[in-house]
């Protein structure tokens, strides 16, 4: 009864996550810079914090953080601040002076938590994520669809979002990829900086509408 629904959800959810933006950019750092196991647990950060953006829509939270340029604005600067944070790290990067290739075979260390940390709060405190599944929850799901299978398409929502991304730490941290950004050294490290760092300025010059 509901598969039109659900599949007008979801391709209009994968259109919007397979754009890059500040996830895609967390994810790819920790996969080429940690290995693995740290961008799959940062693609899992991402997908729970998914979760929180879905309950905002279902309790009308979301609503609240549309209309209310205070708060929209406290959480677009919270999450602006963060990319700032990691963009700048990642530019103060200097030469390791080792081998480029053992360093793509030995990923330096990152704690689970720390890359779980990463994604959540990338995109847990994103307004513009909370904006998207506002109006995918008021506009393309009929309001009279039951709750319970509102909330079934956000468990849907949250576990398509870290299998894409888990998806992309496959792609990433594969030996040759990481070999490949390895020989650029610092410079990787560099460069994604400046990335973080214009979507922090994108996302600080965000304006509600």
């Amino acid at each position: 009864m509901y598969w039109t629904e659900f599949l007008t959800v979801a391709l209009i959810h994968l259109l919007a996550v397979a754009s890059p933006g500040p996830d895609f950019a967390v994810v790819v750092r920790e996969s080429v810079t940690h290995g693995r196991r740290a961008g799959t647990w940062t693609a899992l950060g991402v997908g729970c914090a998914i979760s929180i953006h879905v309950t905002y829509s279902l309790l009308g939270i979301g609503l609240i953080v549309s209309q209310s340029i205070m708060l929209f604005n406290t959480l677009k600067w919270l999450a602006a601040a963060y990319l700032f944070y990691i963009g700048i790290k990642a530019l103060r990067a200097k030469p390791s002076g080792g081998d480029g290739s053992v360093a793509a075979a030995a990923p330096s260390e990152r704690t689970p938590r720390g890359a779980f940390v990463a994604g959540f709060v990338t995109n847990g405190l994103n307004p513009k994520a909370t904006l998207f599944f506002l109006s995918l929850f008021t506009v393309v799901i009929n309001p009279h669809t039951p709750v319970l299978v509102q909330a079934g398409y956000g468990v849907y929502l949250a576990c398509a979002t870290a299998a894409w991304f888990s998806f992309v730490a496959l792609l990433f941290s594969q030996q040759r990829v990481r070999a490949g950004f390895a020989r650029m050294g610092h410079w990787f490290d560099r460069m994604m900086g400046v990335v973080l760092v214009g979507l922090g300025i994108k996302l600080a010059l965000t304006e509600l509408r």
